[in-house]
């Protein structure tokens, strides 16, 4: 088993309750990290056999720019994604924060964390 983790992935995005955040959109920042079985592409070196941190990239991005009220939605779309696209991943968790959310405090971020395995 091996892991792959895609750090502080930088997304502008509209996700949010409040009808402002669909229009003003706030700063995002993603934590991905999947498992897998990483020793056949230990041995081949060949990118056919192993997890594509670009495709985990493209799925994040792509479902960071689908609109949602909920982060926890948001997480769960990118899991269930990581999970149906890329066969290799056994495991996948997610982090999702949004940068400076309007709850009416001085609160750098919130987040939320998700975990699928197959």
């Amino acid at each position: 088993m091996g892991s792959i983790k895609l750090k502080n992935i930088k997304v502008f995005a509209y996700h949010g309750c409040l009808d402002e955040e669909g229009k003003i959109g706030s700063d995002y920042r993603v934590n991905l990290k999947v498992k897998g079985d990483l020793s056949h592409s230990a041995k081949t070196d060949a990118l056919a056999d192993t997890i594509d941190y670009v495709h985990l990239n493209k799925i994040v991005k792509e479902e960071m720019a689908i609109r949602s009220k909920l982060l926890e939605t948001v997480a769960e779309r990118i899991l269930k994604r990581v999970l149906d696209e890329i066969i290799l991943v056994q495991k996948a968790k997610v982090e999702v924060s949004k940068i400076n959310p309007p709850i009416g405090g001085n609160v750098a971020m919130v987040s939320v964390i998700r975990s699928k395995s197959r």
